[in-house]
């Protein structure tokens, strides 16, 4: 038995043009460093949560049978969750098993520690950060973490020069930030060479 396992929420096969070049599988990978306080994915935090165990290699043989998919339309797999930088040697030897032509994505957060994105930035097609505000305090109240590892994170991707292989979500979150605090999260983001974003707003449901 492989002794990296992940515990993965979810699998959503046959996604088109939304996590990242073509048909993609979406993972989800299940625990989270952030405790936001409109969670879109609850799932992801709880041992009490549903989850199966994978393997990398049980993983590679349940995914890949989409794989003409993902050839033929420049796709792949987008690992999210939950925080799918937290388990990067997982993902390490995923890529090892499905080669250099599948696209692997990453939706993240950033808030790990460097060294897991020092690992993965050489295997990864596409990093999908969603940064919720550069506002320290902003930022604290809304996940009830600090973002000094986002910003290490982000100061690292620019200096690998791969600022044009990030999509940036800026969302607007009621109650917590402003358009002119986005606006500034943007221009903050724009010093360090990021040049696109996803801009948009959550919509809370009572």
């Amino acid at each position: 038995m492989e002794k990296e396992r992940a515990k993965i929420i979810g699998i959503s096969q046959h996604r088109l043009s939304t996590d990242g070049n073509g048909v993609t599988t979406l993972v989800a990978f299940h625990e989270c460093p952030l405790r936001c306080r409109y969670c879109l994915n609850p799932l992801s935090i709880g041992d009490d949560k549903p989850f199966r165990s994978y393997s990398p290699k049980e993983l590679y043989t349940e995914t890949r049978i989409d794989e003409l998919y993902f050839l033929a339309t420049n796709g792949g797999i987008t690992f999210g969750g939950g925080e799918p930088c937290l388990r990067p040697q997982f993902i390490r030897k995923f890529r090892k098993l499905c080669g250099s032509d599948w696209q692997l994505n990453l939706e993240t957060s950033l808030n790990v520690p460097t060294t897991n994105i020092k690992c993965l930035l050489p295997i990864v097609s596409t990093l999908i950060i969603d940064i919720k505000d550069m506002n320290a305090e902003i930022y604290r109240s809304y996940t009830g973490q600090n973002n000094s590892l986002v910003i290490d994170n982000l100061k690292l991707i620019a200096e690998q020069n791969r600022q044009n292989d990030c999509i940036i979500r800026l969302p607007l979150i009621p109650n917590f930030n402003t358009d002119a605090d986005r606006i500034a999260s943007r221009v903050a983001l724009e010093a360090l060479g990021f040049i696109k974003f996803d801009l948009f707003t959550y919509i809370i449901r009572t």
